[in-house]
């Protein structure tokens, strides 16, 4: 069998711990990003040393099959050679201008082109600019000031999509900006209905992941986005898709595309530009035009549109125009998904196995729970320590995943058929570990 032609062991991370230790000397939490954190999964982070194609290399000398895809922009693979090209042609002549070059021309082209719904589009430095720049201009265009997100999902990390007070999100976040975010729960029509109407004309936009990656991927119930619209079309509210993480991911249109659903703005981020830091968003042109300098809207950014982003930007999204990338990454998704639920259906044992298998695109998750997780409410039955267990059983042979229990893990179009074999292997054990 394929799965058993790989043996990726792994043979100690003591340097990664010692490494660990200073950084958390050095950095709160010994990370620059909480997410990177292993607080909930348990130990030391991994310190990577290096990274190509379907693998990321540690420093202590080990190899990882990567599942994490560093947090979704890996969708080409890590260091994709054109795009690793295309970036140390526009570094040589230039990181960063502080004015307009050609680059930009060529990459908002692309996406005017690609991306039905966007008539216009602004470069930011990342998906969280992106989101927070799209809700600032959705308050200037309407004159309103609430905006209605979505219990569990994750908008980057500015106050007003961090002012969720179920959970509470962050503290530092003030009443007003709390006061101004209602907060519905997912897949639930009835209740956006419900918000909308106590709210009536005071709405600004309605930011919604079209699959909740934050929480289990959690696709959108038959319907429901059509609804959304519809609902959003009625209240003169503007819809904003935040697709930092579905966009060119689940599909080249990403989910406007996938559900046939036009947004007002769409954010974007993460697998736009092969691996480079970006945030976009765009939408109609009527909308878009209410940024300074013709506008009242300010947003601005020093490495907004740099050189170096938008060729790696430009090369990626040439490459993933061509349909056979999302065809190889849908075949090995499938190939996965497939194996592991035969496998699971093996562990079964005439008893109900707690472990749900949610995908969309090359976006899935391994979920520890009873039954599948369709909103925030369902999440809360997800058992970390599980999939703690199954997360460091996978690490000790070779397979990197999130180290969250709710967070997308990611395919790329560098993974082979060997490696998804052999990780269905691994996961089959890890599972029997975590559970039985």
């Amino acid at each position: 069998m394929a799965a058993m032609r790989l043996d990726l062991k792994t043979k100690g991370t003591t340097r990664s711990r010692i490494c660990s230790q200073r950084l958390e000397e050095l950095t709160p939490g010994g990370v620059n990003s909480s997410f990177r954190s292993f607080i909930e999964v348990g130990g030391h982070a991994i310190f990577f040393s290096h990274a190509q194609g379907s693998k990321v290399f540690d420093i202590d000398g080990n190899t990882y099959i990567d599942f994490l895809g560093a947090w979704g922009p890996a969708i080409l693979g890590h260091a994709h050679p054109e795009v690793v090209k295309a970036c140390q042609e526009a570094l040589a002549r230039g990181p960063v201008f502080g004015g307009p070059h050609e680059l930009e021309i060529e990459f908002a082209q692309l996406l005017v082109n690609n991306i039905p719904s966007i008539e216009q589009v602004r470069f930011v430095n990342s998906g969280t600019e992106a989101v927070m720049s799209a809700i600032r201009l959705a308050r200037g265009a309407t004159g309103r000031e609430k905006i209605i997100i979505f219990a569990g999902s994750y908008h980057g990390h500015s106050d007003s999509v961090l002012a969720s007070r179920i959970p509470p999100a962050s503290a530092g976040i003030t009443t007003g900006s709390a006061e101004d975010t209602l907060l519905v729960e997912y897949n639930d029509l009835d209740a956006l209905e419900q918000c909308l109407t106590n709210h009536k004309n005071q709405i600004a936009a309605v930011v919604v992941e079209p699959v909740a990656g934050s929480m289990g991927v959690v696709p959108p119930e038959p319907g429901y986005l059509k609804g959304m619209r519809e609902l959003c079309t009625a209240d003169n509210t503007l819809l904003i898709f935040d697709e930092v993480l579905t966009g060119f991911r689940i599909a080249f249109t990403g989910a406007q595309g996938l559900y046939n659903i036009c947004p007002d703005l769409t954010c974007y981020g993460k697998a736009l530009a092969g691996g480079m830091p970006v945030g976009a968003y765009g939408g109609r042109k009527d909308i878009m035009s209410q940024l300074l300098p013709y506008g009242k809207v300010y947003q601005a950014g020093t490495f907004s549109g740099n050189p170096v982003t938008m060729a790696g930007g430009i090369a990626t999204i040439k490459l993933l125009s061509n349909p056979d990338v999302f065809n190889k990454l849908e075949k090995l998704s499938m190939r996965f998904f497939n194996g592991l639920e035969n496998k699971i259906q093996e562990l079964n044992r005439g008893q109900d196995f707690p472990v749900q298998l949610q995908r969309v695109g090359s976006m899935f998750v391994i979920i520890f729970a009873p039954h599948p997780v369709k909103n925030y409410q369902d999440s809360l039955a997800i058992n970390s320590k599980q999939y703690a267990k199954f997360f460091h059983s996978l690490l000790e042979h070779g397979i990197y995943m999130t180290p969250s229990s709710v967070d997308a893990a990611c395919l790329s179009a560098a993974h082979t058929e060997d490696e998804i074999d052999y990780t269905i292997d691994v996961c089959t054990r890890a599972l029997e570990q975590a559970i039985l």
